[in-house]
């Protein structure tokens, strides 16, 4: 009995994490395709989101010339003029960028002491200076929370905050992880 509860426990953890994944990326891309077809009353499945995908890679190549650049300015400057939607365009343009734009900013591993204790904690240093707001020996960390999409930016003194030697994505990794992915 005992070898047959181990066998279903080992099957568990093999199946649980494949068909959770399969379910949540057929979930999205389901749900995904019915809202773009109905949106560019495509009756056939799948297309919504070959559309979509389309659709972002012509507004890329847009972006990528002269004239482009120009219509996305204006598009961009009057997003940033409006008092809401500054604010949700600003934040949502800044999360995209920091994960996958040119510069991306979670590029900076760092460990971090918290007080005079032993417990430390993993994260990314977002910005060098915060002469700003009058802290001229301290640096932002941001630091991602375990299984979720948040986070926290903590002020931390430049000589408690040391870099890492890893891949970016090995920190992030292990920091959503709680601790559990990567080397």
């Amino acid at each position: 009995m005992r070898t047959i509860v181990k066998y279903f426990l080992r099957g568990l953890l093999i199946c649980v994490p494949i068909l959770v994944t399969v379910f949540i990326l057929l979930w999205a891309f389901t749900g995904l395709d019915r809202v773009f077809r109905d949106l560019l009353r495509i009756p056939i499945p799948g297309l919504g989101i070959l559309a979509t995908i389309s659709a972002i890679f012509v507004i890329g190549l847009i972006a990528s010339n002269f004239l482009g650049k120009k219509l996305f300015g204006i598009v961009e400057n009057i997003f940033t003029k409006l008092p809401l939607v500054k604010l949700l365009y600003g934040s949502i343009k800044d999360i995209v960028e920091a994960f996958a734009g040119e510069e991306k900013k979670f590029d900076k591993p760092v460990i971090a002491s918290l007080g005079s204790g032993d417990a430390k904690v993993l994260g990314f240093v977002t910005s060098q200076t915060l002469e700003n707001l009058g802290l001229t020996d301290y640096v932002a960390v941001y630091l991602p929370q375990s299984y979720n999409f948040a986070g926290n930016v903590l002020l931390f003194k430049k000589d408690s905050v040391q870099p890492l030697d890893i891949d970016s994505s090995q920190a992030m990794s292990f920091i959503v992880s709680g601790g559990v992915s990567g080397k």
